[in-house]
């Protein structure tokens, strides 16, 4: 069973940054995907970023490329997301979720374990 915590949202004012963290235990896993979604109440839950945890490869949704990077630290076993040129539109619940890596790309993999999401609120 894989547990998934997600830390660092917070508030901030548009045109600042913030980096959340994605941190994974319980894995036997040699390789996963991780990925970020978000949600806001009402709306469908929208995936903005993914990642090969030990290959690297990512993929952004269009409303974020450019302003939003992912990266992993293997011997953590995190994922971050750095989320800079904030906007009010960017503001949502944060959440990782992690499957487990058996080729393709992580951008289209259905993910099964999720953690329980932090909040990221833009606003000035």
């Amino acid at each position: 069973q894989v547990q998934l915590a997600e830390s660092g949202g917070g508030s901030v004012q548009p045109g600042g940054s913030l980096t959340l963290s994605c941190s994974a235990s319980g894995s036997t896993w040699h390789n996963f995907c991780v990925a970020w979604f978000r949600q806001v109440p009402g709306k469908s839950r929208e995936k903005v970023a993914s990642i090969n945890f030990r290959g690297g490869v990512r993929g952004f949704a269009d409303s974020v490329k450019g302003r939003f990077t992912i990266w992993s630290e293997h011997a953590k076993k995190t994922v971050y997301l750095q989320m800079r040129d904030l906007k009010p539109s960017d503001t949502a619940k944060y959440s990782c979720a992690a499957e487990k890596y058996e080729g393709g790309s992580c951008w289209q993999y259905d993910y099964v374990y999720w953690g329980q999401g932090t909040q990221v609120t833009v606003s000035g």
